[in-house]
């Protein structure tokens, strides 16, 4: 071989492993610079489908929440902070949402059941920050790792509140229509013999109107006064009769022109009774040539039972309601009940428009009277407004529109 040639292939050598063709470098590098563009865009992947998931997550309305498999909270959605801003941080056990104070229940605790593998629903109460009690439907379902094992629990919580004031509502309106029924019958056996008081006492007054020698005896000097009691009461307990059955009818919906001065007048006729025994003065300040306005009838009855109930509720002993009705402008009529009773606190006086609100003592009410309320008259195009101070006693003022000629 000549010297030119091994020069040549020397060179070529070198260049070989200057380069490191000879051990396969080049080739190594573009491998592992493919796969790091492979993982790059697995990762890019992977953070726009984290973005979307999180998307997701942040967008349900109902509180999400994901429990490890120690029952600690690992993840919770913008949601729970509103309803459970303690129970649900992340860290937190299981067993404060759900059964507080005491040691772990897996028998009994919806998160402990899901780890096992079930799938669990319930319905729980709680008392929110702001004091209203709020009602949730719970569902724990078990989120199983890539062997199919159920190392995480996810709960979803639906505040469920309207719904069961709906429930409560239509418990309620049954209840009305079950009396209303109950009423018409009683009210006929009460009015049979009622008819025969009022109609013999009425036959009595004009045999003395029609004898002279009866009205001008003497003995018989007491009877016409007590003849007239008696047919004047007689015709007032029909009255009180009649004012029940309509109260309890249940409505059909229809909206009418109404008088708001005559719907007073009957639900009085039904609350004197319990004005007298509570000692409580009711006093009335009613426009005469007040406009009608455009309701439905038993739903007005219904706001102003609700808030005369309210106000003698208000008053510990004796006390004084006040019912006032006015005209403005001909456009608005604004009927308003005043109480002398314990007032409500700056700190609640947002609150007792909310569902399930209330302070009064377990059993006493469930807090849907001023609910009711509220919703009626909006319902209706008006507006309810209340002043109150503790102690001082309360005002609800009813704004309605009138009926437009």
């Amino acid at each position: 071989m000549s010297a030119p040639a091994v020069r040549k292939s020397v060179s070529q050598s070198s260049l070989e492993s200057l380069l490191g063709l000879n051990s396969s470098k080049i080739g190594f590098y573009a491998e592992v610079k493919q796969k790091i563009q492979e993982l790059e865009a697995a990762n890019a992947g992977l953070r726009s489908k984290s973005n979307e998931l999180q998307a997701v997550f942040d967008s349900i309305v109902d509180g999400i929440v994901v429990y490890d498999y120690g029952g600690l909270v690992q993840h919770r959605n913008h949601v729970c902070p509103q309803y459970f801003p303690q129970e649900t941080l992340p860290g937190s056990s299981c067993r404060e949402l759900f059964h507080p104070g005491h040691e772990s229940m897996p028998r009994t605790c919806p998160v402990e059941r899901a780890l096992n593998g079930e799938r669990v629903e319930i319905s729980l109460t709680a008392p929110l920050p702001s004091g209203q009690l709020r009602y949730f439907d719970a569902t724990v379902t078990p989120i199983e790792d890539s062997h199919g094992v159920p190392n995480r629990a996810l709960l979803f919580l639906r505040d469920v509140s309207g719904k069961r004031l709906q429930e409560l509502q239509l418990m309620q309106s049954e209840k009305l229509s079950s009396i209303g029924v109950l009423a018409a019958g009683v009210a006929h056996e009460i009015n049979n013999p009622l008819a025969s008081v009022t109609g013999y006492a009425e036959a009595l007054l004009r045999r003395f109107s029609d004898q002279s020698p009866l009205a001008t005896d003497p003995r018989l000097e007491d009877f016409q006064k007590y003849l007239k009691v008696i047919v004047r009461e007689s015709y007032r307990c029909k009255g009180i009769i009649d004012s029940l059955i309509s109260f309890s009818r249940k409505s059909d919906g229809s909206i009418s022109s109404v008088n708001i001065n005559d719907v007073i007048n009957e639900v009085l006729e039904l609350v004197r009774f319990k004005s007298r025994f509570e000692k409580i003065e009711i006093t009335t300040y009613l426009q005469s040539d007040l406009p009608d306005i455009q309701c439905d009838s038993s739903g007005m009855r219904q706001v102003c039972l609700n808030l005369l109930m309210n106000a003698h509720q208000a008053i510990k002993g004796s006390g004084i309601v006040e019912i006032t009705t006015k005209s403005i402008a001909s456009e608005s009529v604004v009927f308003e009940i005043r109480d002398s009773g314990c007032g409500i606190s700056k700190e609640i006086i947002e609150q007792i428009w909310d569902p399930f609100f209330t302070t009064k003592e377990v059993g006493q009410g469930l807090g849907l009277g001023l609910a009711i309320t509220y919703s009626i008259i909006q319902r209706h195009g008006g507006d309810i407004r209340v002043e109150s101070h503790s102690g001082s006693g309360s005002k609800f003022t009813v704004r309605m529109p009138t009926c437009q000629k």
